[in-house]
């Protein structure tokens, strides 16, 4: 079953740290995001793969936009 993982703020990615086909384990680092000059880095709370990264470096997410989903 896919597990997204959503944007919890408003933000710029600054990096994406996986890649689609990437094996993540729980508490991973998946994007970091900066928002009022803090780096908020973003992890998954479930292992498995990654099968699609929704942003890349550069992008502004909304709270509640799909950064990446894990299978």
């Amino acid at each position: 079953m896919p597990y997204t993982i959503a944007a919890e703020i408003v933000g710029s990615v600054l990096s994406v740290a996986v890649r689609q086909g990437d094996s993540v384990a729980e508490g991973d680092t998946i994007v970091l995001l900066e928002s009022m000059k803090m780096e908020i880095p973003v992890l998954t709370e479930v292992p498995g793969r990654v099968v699609e990264v929704a942003v890349q470096k550069g992008d502004v997410v909304q709270e509640g936009d799909v950064l990446a989903v894990i299978e």
